[in-house]
């Protein structure tokens, strides 16, 4: 488990200190990308139970969940008890050569601490500090605790999926994701603004603001026409025909049309030609009228339900129609498509090696760290030793 924190050039982050106030998904997932690439990640985390998502499950091992294993390899962790005074010196004389500062505790927590945004910065001009929140500073409920479905259902993701009268939260932690991937996206710019001008920055994030922008389309849609959309499932009410459809062989086939042309094409591969000719079916408007769309579904699913899903996907793809497999999860963790591209690789944690994807967005010539899951605390004395001259405070941040 003796992870090598290497300043090797190849790593573009190499030589950044980041500093994790975190605890559950967006925050450690941002900066365990940052970790993935190189920068130095020191996971500060409450004695003797730690973040808390660690005992979600045993799924990986005792006492080890698949969130935290997912989120947290190459990172130290720090078992540090912020209401002591002198683990907050340490706390402070680590921030003091830290690069940056994520961290997603509850509203109002940094600043308890004596640890507020704005202060930091201003003490030190060229620390980056993403402070992630669910509702923003301001408004009548900027004081609640957000979780991802909370803030899904705040912001309206869960009435757009599911089916009608039937609102469903997504599988996948969108909210979380989503910020995760924006406070990561405002590190690397911090970074970059401060190479060309020595300034650090606060940056706030909110988690209802990110779904406000992942809602995009449904929201200006209904801005605009004053009509929500009604959910279809499995499929999307911008087009039509769109969705999953039963194969001969008990599967399912996923076929996606996005324009008229392509439309044309699928109803020449199902042997209706007839439909492209049928007025009320020649623009995307109009085939996702409710009525207008159950109709086609209709006629494609008997052309499905008639075909194995080899054979759909063979003629999906020589007319040029998007199509795919509803797959499961067990499915996508022996993916061929993963597995000959090479995207696994082995992280250790304290049962032993794991599997771990590597981070989606990496250069050709970029070195990734396959950095472990740390135990907690358990680079706790090597940080004390560190960082507990009181006299470090002093050194300034790291260029």
């Amino acid at each position: 488990m003796n992870d090598t924190y290497s300043t090797d050039g190849d790593r573009p982050l190499a030589g950044i200190t980041v500093v994790g106030l975190e605890q559950a998904v967006s925050a450690p997932l941002c900066t365990r990308h940052l970790a993935d690439l190189g920068a130095r990640v020191i996971k500060v985390e409450a004695p003797g139970h730690g973040d808390s998502i660690r005992g979600y499950d045993s799924a990986v091992g005792e006492g080890l969940s698949a969130h935290f294993t997912w989120l947290n390899h190459g990172k130290e962790s720090a078992a540090l008890n912020l209401k002591s005074e002198s683990d907050m010196r340490i706390l402070s004389n680590i921030l003091a050569n830290a690069d940056v500062l994520v961290s997603n505790l509850a509203p109002g927590a940094l600043g308890r601490l004596g640890l507020h945004p704005d202060e930091l910065v201003r003490r030190q001009p060229r620390l980056i500090v993403v402070d992630i929140s669910g509702y923003g500073t301001g408004g009548p409920i900027d004081h609640k605790r957000a979780y991802d479905l909370l803030i899904q259902s705040e912001s309206g993701s869960c009435s757009i999926t599911g089916l009608p009268g039937q609102p469903v939260k997504s599988g996948i932690p969108l909210a979380d994701v989503g910020t995760a991937l924006y406070a990561y996206s405002a590190v690397l710019t911090a970074l970059f603004h401060r190479e060309r001008t020595g300034k650090g920055a606060v940056i706030p994030i909110a988690m209802l603001d990110v779904a406000a922008e992942m809602m995009g389309f449904a929201l200006n849609y209904v801005i605009h026409t004053g009509t929500e959309q009604v959910p279809v499932g499995m499929g999307s009410p911008a087009c039509a025909p769109y969705g999953g459809y039963p194969t001969a062989d008990g599967q399912t086939a996923v076929l996606g049309t996005t324009n008229d042309r392509e439309w044309q094409r699928l109803t020449e591969m199902i042997d209706r030609p007839d439909l492209a000719a049928e007025p009320r079916y020649a623009r995307n408007e109009d085939r996702c009228a409710a009525a207008n769309r159950e109709a086609i579904d209709a006629e494609v699913a008997k052309w499905t339900g008639e075909r194995s899903l080899a054979e759909i996907q063979a003629a999906a793809d020589a007319a040029g129609i998007g199509n795919s497999r509803l797959g499961t999860v067990r499915d996508l963790s022996t993916h061929p498509q993963l597995a000959e591209r090479g995207r696994w690789r082995q992280v250790g944690t304290p049962v032993g090696p794991v599997p771990a994807l590597l981070p989606p967005a990496v250069a050709t010539d970029w070195a990734v760290r396959n950095g472990s899951v740390p135990g907690l605390g358990e680079h706790t004395d090597a940080i004390r030793a560190e960082f507990g001259n009181a006299e470090f405070g002093d050194t300034p941040t790291s260029a």
